[in-house]
């Protein structure tokens, strides 16, 4: 795939990376619907759960995840040769970045001169930076004499810096006009690129909990075990970046050698090459997954029909097989988790806990304040112009940037210290980690928020004066953050059991699959006899790793937590699948271990 980078994709290379989504969407679709099953099976099995143990004490905020609106005049590094002119940039509330040529052009609804979802980038503040990354990104081959293009950059030192770094898209390169122009414009990027990032995450649709899982297996047939930032965006951004990583090594070898110019220009020109193939392959993977969605919906309403009413024979088998796989896996698994994972579980989950805790301890600190001022504007009687101000402020306190940097800032403290007790279990997703304890953050104080403000509006009538209205309003604030106490205990168990899993699952899943792979045949035949897509023996064995690393953790969590009452479904959110918890106990009582 030669050529000028800065050209676009002649037709031959377009018909290649075609072909290469079309062979991406052969394979991955079959693990997709087994997965689409799977996770109906889960959700229909989770309705039988008593809902009182799955309850939240907070309201559920009803404003969809969004970051605020971001507008202003930058400077943009554009054009062939790059020259840094003037624009006017909006960081519109779904995480899209546009940029237009004057305020007035986007004023008059003009269309914008480029734009960008923010999905998979990183903010640089560093001039310094950026350029060692340049250097670093596509070095001069042995024996380049060409004499290197003049470079922007180097020729206007740049104040105020705001550069978007992908590791497969043009990269974006802006500059503000002073240090809190740039912050302001750095805090509203970083929440549009956490907001793109975590969709999937964020989702409770099977669907979206389907392709996580069909991502990961579809990655765990080509030997890639570890869990990384690569689910990060929607689903057709991960399958992108899926196809890119695997055609990123032909992609260097067959190009990189034929770029026009040398160091940081040849890395610019490296760099809108791969921007040409990723847009090329996610046109591709968009189109699709859109021409399989009529397919995918008539496949999950078909699914709850045939597994609604057949749902207890189903969960009855899975159990009995679980009992019996355990019973051929357990020695090298029991001798794997003590070998590989008991030493490091205590570091990590105190670590976990360190996290959340943390960030949540300062989300309780913003809204304690925010409760208290609506109090004392109260109590100063205020004009009613005044107070709707205030209630808005404190209503919109969710998607304040700047206000929220405190709890968000809290979550990135413990990045390289997670970063190194997790890199020996090949687990490189800590953005991924970071970004869902920021996530946390922002939907807990949304739904304390939406909480305040309901009960405020119930208790507070115009019958009462400013005294007693704020009266009331103490009461609320006390009934507020004991709900917000409880959902936050709950929320940081259920944070640091979902990432444990992430972390050692895969680990796992790749030390047993020499000796513990070939067990599954024996028992595929009992599985496949059902005649139900949403059974696999695949699926039952990982979910008896996952039972009994849930164990583990959970054990180790009462012995951080000092408590009594982490169980293996703490708040009706068990990872352990449908039957695996009672199978893992009849094992574990056999054995003489499982408390009473």
């Amino acid at each position: 795939m030669g050529g000028r980078p800065s050209s676009p994709l002649d037709k031959r290379q377009q018909q290649h990376l075609r072909g290469q989504v079309d062979a991406l969407m052969k394979n991955f679709l079959p693990q997709y619907r087994v997965q689409l099953a799977a996770s109906v099976l889960r959700q229909i099995s989770r309705e039988l759960v008593p809902q009182e143990l799955a309850g939240c004490q907070l309201l559920h905020s009803k404003k969809l995840p969004r970051v605020r609106e971001h507008r202003g005049p930058l400077i943009q590094l554009q054009g062939h040769p790059p020259q840094w002119q003037p624009i006017f940039c909006v960081l519109r509330g779904d995480g899209r970045l546009e940029w237009f040529s004057h305020k007035e052009e986007y004023e008059h609804g003009g269309r914008p001169l480029g734009s960008a979802a923010l999905t998979g980038y990183t903010v640089l503040t560093s001039q310094r930076e950026y350029l060692h990354l340049l250097d670093t990104l596509c070095p001069d081959s042995p024996g380049d004499q060409t004499q290197e293009e003049p470079d922007p950059l180097l020729e206007m030192p740049v104040n105020f810096p705001l550069f978007l770094q992908h590791p497969f898209r043009r990269h974006l390169c802006f500059s503000a006009a002073t240090g809190e122009m740039q912050r302001a414009w750095r805090l509203a990027l970083q929440g549009g690129i956490r907001l793109r990032g975590t969709v999937l995450q964020r989702s409770q649709a099977p669907a979206a909990h389907a392709f996580l899982d069909a991502i990961r297996l579809y990655r765990q047939h080509k030997g890639h075990f570890c869990h990384d930032d690569m689910t990060l965006g929607s689903d057709a951004e991960v399958l992108t970046a899926v196809l890119m990583r695997e055609l990123l090594q032909v992609l260097q070898a067959q190009t990189q050698a034929g770029l026009r110019g040398t160091g940081r220009a040849r890395a610019r020109a490296w760099t809108e090459l791969l921007d040409a193939v990723y847009a090329a392959v996610l046109a591709g993977a968009s189109a699709g997954l859109r021409a399989f969605q009529p397919e995918k919906d008539e496949l999950l309403a078909a699914l709850d029909r045939t597994i609604r009413p057949d749902v207890d024979h189903l969960l009855s088998l899975r159990g009995r097989v679980s009992i019996k796989l355990l019973a051929e896996v357990q020695g090298p698994l029991e001798s794997c988790l003590r070998r590989k994972v008991d030493a490091q579980l205590p570091r990590l989950t105190q670590t976990l806990l360190n996290t959340v805790e943390a960030a949540l301890a300062a989300v309780q600190t913003l809204l304690v304040q925010g409760m208290d001022r609506l109090s004392r504007h109260l109590r100063g009687s205020p004009s009613s112009t005044r107070l709707r101000k205030e209630v808005y402020s404190f209503g919109e306190m969710p998607w304040d940037p700047e206000l929220m940097q405190t709890c968000y800032r809290e979550a990135e403290r413990s990045r390289g210290r997670l970063g190194q007790l997790v890199a020996a279990f090949g687990f490189s997703g800590v953005r991924s980690l970071v970004f869902g304890a920021q996530d946390l953050s922002q939907q807990l104080m949304a739904d304390a928020v939406a909480t305040f403000l309901q009960l405020a509006d119930q208790c507070l009538t115009t019958a009462l004066d400013c005294i007693q209205a704020a009266q009331q309003l103490e009461k609320v604030r006390g009934r507020v953050l004991k709900k917000f106490q409880s959902d936050s205990s709950s929320a940081q168990r259920r944070f640091v059991r979902g990432w444990q899993i992430c972390i050692f699952l895969p680990f796992v899943l790749s030390q047993l699959e020499p000796s513990c792979k070939a067990e599954l045949r024996e028992f595929e035949g009992e599985v496949l006899a059902v005649g139900s897509p949403a059974l696999t023996i695949e699926g039952i064995y990982e979910d008896v790793i996952r039972g009994a690393l849930l164990q583990r953790i959970d054990r180790e969590l009462k012995k951080a937590l000092g408590a009594s009452d982490v169980s293996c479904a703490p708040d009706g959110c068990s990872e352990v699948p449908w039957n695996q918890a009672q199978a893992d106990e009849k094992t574990e009582a056999q054995r003489g271990t499982c408390p009473k």
